[in-house]
């Protein structure tokens, strides 16, 4: 017997709805994309209605479930999972769906289907995929970000530079092509990040595509709990910046470069 990957908990009516999803992973450098995703759901009151059951697309070994005390005393098994929360009324045009969790290890092209059902069976619009990368940019510009929509006039609208990349994917470039083949209309926002600062998470990326995506979508989002984060991670930087002499001199040489092209 087959069982269902996908368990709705509701059936929401939505009104054009707005696809959003993100990865941890491969795809999500300073957890910048989840982290926007997650912000999105929290500031807009979004409700959980789905998810994909992690048994068949997860490797325990790799992502373990987490044990957890609840009362105290008990202990609760929380399992690796991909969830789906809808807002609706919360733009003049469309409702949205956020979607969020760790990228599979296993069956990426039956996880592909799955997530092409809830994509159908919402009567979604438009999908929009997140993401972050790593690169060799200066921390002290704006975030760069980058993109590639199967609609030219998507990345028009949004002031996109069209991303050049060839190489390896994840499940975000496998979702591309999925959604590329069956006809619908799929956008995706990357932030590029510096690749010479390890620390994560960074507030950012994840502030980065959120003000992008809300200017496009028409999204009223108080995105100023980000900004604080963001401004005081910029400190911090700076700090370790200033007092690491060889750190210092790549960046005078990345700058120097940038400046002569």
């Amino acid at each position: 017997m087959t069982v269902d990957p996908i368990s709705f908990e509701s059936r929401p009516e939505l009104k054009r709805p707005v696809l959003v999803l993100a990865f941890a992973g491969w795809s999500d450098a300073g957890t910048s994309a989840t982290t926007a995703v997650r912000y999105l759901t929290e500031q807009l009151l979004a409700t959980k209605f789905a998810s994909i059951d992690p048994e068949e697309f997860y490797d325990f070994s790799v992502q373990r479930p987490q044990v957890r005390l609840t009362e105290g005393t008990q202990r609760q098994i929380h399992w690796p999972s991909y969830d789906f929360y809808y807002g609706a009324g919360l733009g003049a045009e469309h409702d949205f769906i956020f979607g969020v969790g760790a990228e599979p290890h296993l069956r990426w092209k039956a996880f592909s289907e799955a997530m092409l059902r809830v994509v159908r069976e919402c009567n979604t619009e438009v999908v929009v995929t997140l993401g972050a990368y790593l690169d060799e940019v200066l921390y002290t510009r704006p975030v760069p970000l980058t993109g590639f929509a199967t609609d030219e006039k998507l990345m028009k609208e949004l002031d996109l530079l069209p991303s050049r990349y060839q190489g390896p994917t994840g499940m975000v470039g496998v979702l591309g092509d999925a959604f590329r083949r069956s006809g619908i209309t799929h956008m995706s926002l990357w932030a590029a990040l510096p690749h010479y600062l390890s620390a994560s998470p960074n507030p950012r990326g994840a502030l980065a595509l959120i003000l992008r995506l809300s200017q496009w979508l028409g999204l009223r989002v108080d995105t100023g709990p980000l900004e604080r984060s963001a401004a005081e991670f910029q400190n911090k930087v700076n700090e370790a910046v200033n007092s690491d002499a060889n750190l210092s001199a790549f960046i005078r040489e990345l700058k120097k470069r940038e400046f002569e092209q």
